[in-house]
């Protein structure tokens, strides 16, 4: 369980969620009632979310260790294990919006195909 939930971390860091993530994370390690728990745990994610976007560790590197941080915490509070486990089953996806756009009239533009020449006027010496 703990490598799904793992994971599910490096797909949050690997989408730019960190911030949504270290809200979930700090939820499941407060749990234990212990703060320096929590602040590690925070660290860790922080040190992880920017080595990732540096291209300084590996997305095997990143999961190896929250799997370790993840099994360490549900073995001493049992407790937390729904909500880790709801770190694999509810893993963002990145999603795309496809608009359309219309465009009226004569001339080339901007953020549309265009086919033909075009002219541009250099009578201005530009």
């Amino acid at each position: 369980m703990s490598t799904g939930a793992a994971s599910g971390v490096l797909s949050y860091l690997l989408q730019g969620k960190a911030d949504a993530l270290r809200t979930r994370i700090s939820a499941i390690f407060r749990r234990g009632g212990n703060p320096h728990e929590e602040t590690a745990a925070l660290r860790v994610l922080n040190e992880h979310a920017a080595a990732l976007a540096r291209h300084e560790i590996t997305g095997r590197a990143v999961t190896d260790a929250w799997t370790e941080l993840l099994a360490a915490f549900l073995d001493a509070h049992s407790d937390a294990r729904a909500d880790i486990e709801e770190l694999k089953t509810t893993a963002p996806t990145k999603t795309v919006n496809i608009g359309s756009q219309h465009n009226y009239g004569s001339g080339p533009f901007i953020g549309s195909d265009h086919y033909g020449d075009i002219n541009i006027n250099t009578s201005n010496g530009r």
